[in-house]
């Protein structure tokens, strides 16, 4: 990926975390500054995370525009909900759906720059994914969306698992892109409307209830 593609999808992923983290702001009630750090810690969290365990230097800290992108894209938000206080609900989810496959993609193609090999590149795409949200949803005493039941993180593995598909079967490397983000995307959008989950544990009749635990 050239570099301007690389710096264009990050913006925009760190964008659609951001405006995440200011609609779970305004759906806490929350004021003032509280909104820019859940903006921030949603946009930032995960590449910060990737970054440090790459040993490379954090993205934002390197190039002040991903801060740009951020606070811009919060008092955008800010803006909106000013004028149209009624969003329903929904509009974090969706938001959240995009800026899940947008880091995804950014996470492993970060990896793969490093030179780490794709089972690495795949879990630092999930890494970037899922870890400002989670950061998000502990300060505002949310259940994590990773620890629900519906897709989340095994969306972005599923769209690493794509990737890697189409990767080693020699498709063009747009396509490897684009496959990957339809899969995340699509499979995030579907655990919300469709209910779509992938369980683990199947509990038989007799099992000690989670209450009694």
């Amino acid at each position: 990926m050239s570099d301007d593609w690389f710096l264009f999808l990050n913006l925009f992923g760190v964008a659609f975390f951001a405006v995440s983290g200011t609609l779970m702001a305004y759906k806490k009630d929350v004021d003032g500054f509280g909104v820019v750090v859940l903006a921030s810690v949603t946009a930032l969290g995960g590449g910060t995370l990737r970054d440090v365990l790459l040993d490379e230097p954090v993205f934002w800290v390197a190039q002040s525009d991903y801060l740009y992108a951020t606070y811009g894209a919060a008092f955008a938000t800010i803006a909106l909900l000013r004028l149209k206080s009624n969003l329903h609900g929904n509009y974090l989810m969706v938001v959240d759906a995009f800026g899940l496959g947008l880091f995804n993609i950014i996470g492993i193609e970060k990896a793969l720059i490093g030179e780490t090999g794709m089972v690495i590149a795949i879990t630092m795409g999930t890494t970037t994914g899922i870890f400002g949200g989670l950061i998000r949803d502990v300060i505002c005493r949310e259940i994590p969306m990773v620890m629900r039941g519906e897709l989340y993180a095994t969306a972005c593995l599923c769209g690493g698992l794509v990737y890697a598909g189409l990767f080693y079967l020699a498709v063009p490397y747009s396509l490897c892109i684009l496959g990957s983000l339809f899969t995340t995307i699509f499979l995030r959008l579907g655990a919300l409307h469709w209910n779509w989950e992938f369980p683990i544990f199947r509990r038989q009749i007799g099992d000690i209830d989670k209450d009694d635990v």
